[in-house]
């Protein structure tokens, strides 16, 4: 699973008996070497499925990590793009590749927005109603279930009127696949060492369920659609195999 350069399972081992942002700071040189990124196939789709709609004056990658979702909104915002992350070793490391010669390769330099780093908490973000566009990928294990509703609460409130805030969402994983049981048990152990550790390390890939994630966004004042990503075909049922949640900020205040 992992490449020569990622890192050693002791080394995955201190960082799950960390904090999340503990954690992230001693991952963070080693991060993109890891199945922990978000896949390239994912990024290029929610990009070419974004691209029409735009494009977007100033966007938002929300638990941005190392950046990869950062390239994603250089190549679709015209003004700024802004990465926040609780964890300043990953904001480190997106600086040096998002602003490395080798990043957004297709952009002229005439048409570069500006990019920034904030270290922050999702849950408490420090920015008014000034995004046109949020996205996030592969961060929301790290919330749990309850925290839902403050969490698309700050995304609301620092959309402006008309934003929209995307995510990819791959359909779960069947009983019959060996990484359904892999994920449980996976969760299991997340689960029994949080209830004996502390602090806690939140990560738990099946606790994000479309449903009550659509049922929370229009509770947060979003309305909600759902777009296939075709390059990933479809599962046995006819269900996508991965969709684009893309929820829209309407005129009205953000829900107390």
């Amino acid at each position: 699973m992992f490449t020569p350069h990622g890192p050693t399972l002791r080394e995955l081992a201190v960082q799950a008996l960390s904090s999340v942002e503990h954690g992230y700071d001693l991952l963070a040189p080693k991060f993109d070497h890891t199945p922990f990124r978000t896949p390239d196939a994912i990024l290029d789709a929610v990009a070419r499925a974004l691209g029409p709609v735009g494009p977007f004056g100033h966007g938002l990658d929300l638990c941005c990590g190392t950046g990869a979702g950062m390239e994603v909104l250089r190549e679709l915002c015209t003004e700024s793009v802004t990465g926040v992350d609780i964890s300043a070793g990953m904001l480190t490391v997106g600086r040096g590749r998002v602003g490395s010669s080798s990043a957004g390769p297709r952009l002229s330099e005439a048409r570069r927005p500006r990019v920034a780093w904030v270290r922050g908490d999702a849950r408490a973000l420090p920015f008014g109603p000034v995004f046109d566009l949020v996205v996030s990928f592969g961060a929301f294990g790290h919330f749990l279930p309850r925290e839902l509703p403050g969490l698309f609460g700050q995304v609301h409130s620092v959309l402006r009127p008309g934003g929209q805030f995307a995510f990819p969402v791959v359909a779960p994983a069947p009983p019959s696949s060996p990484w359904y049981w892999a994920l449980l048990a996976f969760d299991a152990a997340m689960r029994v060492r949080n209830a004996v550790r502390r602090p806690p390390f939140v990560m738990y890939y099946r606790a994000f369920r479309l449903g009550d994630v659509r049922r929370e966004l229009r509770a947060a004042g979003f309305t909600v659609e759902l777009r296939e990503l075709p390059e990933f075909g479809r599962r046995r049922d006819g269900s996508p195999r991965c969709r684009m949640v893309v929820a829209t900020r309407g005129s009205g205040a953000t829900p107390a």
